[in-house]
């Protein structure tokens, strides 16, 4: 057997594969004289079958499948010898004048390559890192949040300000009959709000989508439609009032400090306030974390420059997934996909340079780590190290589960690479700025 590669330039080459009968007659012989062993055939005892008779009937087809193992072993082992970085797999080329009637062959295989290059962290233009603030008006809402939650509820005889409606909202051509709870102050606009007021529990009001909540997730609640069916929805509704509540709001003392928080972890309502700050800045830093990983992506996308041999990757998926592409759909999936593949590359490249690939030490400390905090949220705060052994095995037993971990394991060790090598503009924001400056 013979194996050769000719480059056709920097990301495309062709392997040929020449095979001759002495490389594949030995293995042919032995799945023979297996088969010889285990036939049925009418006439002959099991095991006696004469070999003439087994070559006959089997002996081209296990010619073919050998043949094919061994093309496939050979081209792999080949790849990792030379250390080629491919893109897909192989595909083997068209032969019009190929023949399985012959004893030697030859198999040629297109390969798309990895292409070469460097990818430049220092960025002219400065991406920004947010430092996410809660404001004054965010802990003030949180407080209130806290206060309503572990306040005392009580009837009303009818609807006023502060009061907690719950009823049914009806219409009968959209199908809609929703069960809902909502504050008189989360009805949008005097005129509705009026119509409300004064209204006992059995009370049947008319009302119109239209500017009905102050939230169109509100909207999106009070009927049970999506997102898209409220956006713009014009509809009357009948609201049939069950239940009026009024909450209390919770005194800010030690009592309630206890019940949030724990005894004695809180003391006042200044701390109260800085605990809420802490715990939130905390979460917002997540997201903060989300989106600077979305920009170093974009950045380095958009000025790590090189080629792809795009050529071998729309042929190699049109024919890759379970039904065949047509030319138009490949170059069509080719373009959707090109972004994400060149980021794959890229990462790669960083991780490769950098030494950043995850052991499954790391993987395992990882996951017993994800394991813990999920077990302190349900007041488990001091697992035994066997437990989280235990359920970490179990965790990493479970291959899309070590997955997702691994990946998420890699996302951090790159954010905190890049953290360490990129300069960046901090700019410092509240949340809702964040989201309208990020989400718009």
């Amino acid at each position: 057997m013979n194996i050769t590669k000719e480059s056709i330039d920097a990301l495309n080459a062709v392997v040929k594969i020449e095979i001759s009968e002495v490389d594949y007659q030995e293995k042919v012989a032995t799945v023979l004289k297996d088969y010889s062993k285990k036939v049925d055939v009418p006439g002959f005892r099991k095991g006696h079958v004469p070999m003439g008779m087994v070559k006959k009937q089997y002996g081209k087809s296990v010619m073919m499948d050998e043949v094919n193992k061994l093309i496939q072993d050979s081209l792999n082992k080949f790849i990792t010898e030379e250390k080629l970085d491919i893109l897909g797999n192989p595909l083997p080329k068209a032969q019009d004048d190929f023949s399985w009637d012959k004893q030697e062959y030859s198999f040629e295989f297109e390969l798309g390559l990895v292409p070469a290059f460097e990818v430049n962290l220092n960025s002219k233009k400065k991406i920004t890192q947010y430092t996410i603030v809660a404001d004054d008006e965010l802990i003030k809402k949180e407080v209130e949040n806290l206060q309503q939650r572990f306040g005392k509820m009580s009837a009303k005889d009818a609807i006023e300000k502060g009061v907690n409606i719950t009823g049914t909202f009806v219409n009968e051509e959209k199908e809609i009959e929703k069960k809902y709870s909502f504050l008189l102050e989360d009805i949008k606009g005097k005129p509705n709000q009026k119509k409300l007021v004064g209204q006992a529990a059995g009370g049947v009001v008319a009302l119109k989508t239209k500017g009905l909540f102050e939230d169109d997730h509100k909207l999106m609640g009070a009927t049970g439609l999506s997102h898209d069916d409220v956006h713009g929805l014009e509809i009357p509704l009948t609201f049939t009032i069950e239940d009026i509540t009024f909450t209390e709001l919770a005194v800010l003392d030690q009592e309630l400090f206890d019940k949030i928080f724990g005894e004695g972890k809180v003391t006042s309502a200044s701390e109260l306030r800085e605990k809420i700050k802490e715990d939130a800045e905390k979460q917002f830093e997540s997201q903060a974390d989300q989106q600077l990983l979305n920009a170093i992506t974009e950045y380095l996308i958009e000025n790590t420059k090189f080629d792809l041999p795009a050529d071998f990757l729309k042929k190699w998926l049109a024919v890759a997934g379970e039904n065949p592409l047509t030319e138009e759909q490949a170059t069509e999936e080719f373009e959707k996909s090109e972004k994400g593949l060149r980021y794959q590359l890229i990462e790669g490249n960083v991780i490769k340079e950098n030494n950043l690939q995850v052991t499954f030490e790391e993987l395992k400390d990882y996951a017993k780590g994800f394991i813990k905090d999920q077990m302190a949220q349900y007041g488990n705060l001091n697992p035994e190290e066997k437990e989280l052994e235990d359920i970490a095995d179990r965790v990493l037993g479970n291959q899309e589960e070590a997955k997702k971990l691994q990946d998420q394991l890699i996302s951090k060790k790159l954010l905190d690479f890049y953290k360490e090598n990129i300069t960046f503009k901090i700019k410092e924001i509240t949340y809702d700025n964040f989201v309208k400056e990020v989400y718009k």
